[in-house]
């Protein structure tokens, strides 16, 4: 089955003005984007709804986190349905950063992401291994661990709406990368676990895509991976260079 490409910019705690994110939207504006690849850019939450008015339609835009609660007393949380009403179609769960430095537990990223599907988010599920277990050869193991409690919250029908973000976290913001191996490796035992905990449909329809250090030098062998169906950019999304990123499975293509 043909996965279309996919390509999503993690901006993180960036841009710190509202200047420089105009900036950043202006490039992506004015560039020549392969209409083939599906585009999607997550700003902080502050800068969500005025970067949607002014970013290119083609282009759509994601939140970094949502709460698992419709509404109630909970200081500094986003409900999926605000996101909704909002008009904001996706949303990145999971992400190690909220893992490791928010200690959220692979049960809680399930309820989050039960809730965004039930409100008609899309979602960027974000699973991955430390250095450690990678080391350790653990890295089927706890990316399996991961999904196994996503599995457990939801339908067959529910994996049509996610985008599976492989982010192994010992390549992430350290200028690390995993090989090209490496990355098909982790990518079909995924794909693997998903057609056995799910069913081969859903395995051979989910697009996982690769987060880990990406930029434009190492985005061209990467996207020559049957598996890998493009990129979650953290740092290089800020730059110019994530143009030719977006563009990378094109390029694979003409070349």
């Amino acid at each position: 089955m043909a996965r279309q490409f996919f390509v999503g910019g993690n901006f993180k705690m960036n841009p710190n003005t509202r200047k420089q994110k105009e900036a950043l939207v202006e490039v992506l504006n004015k560039a020549q984007l392969d209409s083939a690849t599906e585009v999607v850019i997550a700003p902080p939450s502050i800068y969500l709804i005025s970067l949607k008015e002014i970013l290119r339609k083609d282009i759509q835009v994601a939140a970094q986190n949502c709460y698992f609660k419709e509404s109630g007393a909970f200081t500094g949380e986003i409900s999926p349905g605000q996101l909704v009403d909002a008009g904001i179609p996706y949303v990145i769960l999971g992400h190690s950063e909220r893992r490791t430095l928010f200690h959220e537990t692979s049960e809680v990223v399930a309820q989050k992401t039960k809730a965004a599907l039930a409100a008609s988010l899309k979602v960027i599920l974000c699973i991955g291994e430390t250095l450690e277990q990678r080391e350790g050869n653990q890295t089927a193991e706890v990316c399996q661990e991961q999904l196994k409690a996503v599995v457990g919250v939801l339908t067959e029908a529910d994996w049509s709406k996610i985008v599976i973000a492989y982010e192994p976290v010992w390549a992430i913001g350290t200028g690390k990368v995993a090989t090209s191996a490496q990355a098909q490796a982790a990518h079909a035992d995924i794909r693997s676990y998903l057609s056995k905990a799910v069913s081969p449909a859903v395995a051979s329809a989910t697009r996982v895509i690769y987060g880990g250090s990406v930029t434009a030098t190492n985005c061209s062998e990467l996207a020559t991976q049957s598996d890998v169906d493009g990129f979650l950019v953290g740092g290089a999304s800020l730059k110019p260079e994530f143009v030719n990123i977006i563009n990378a499975a094109k390029a694979q293509g003409s070349s």
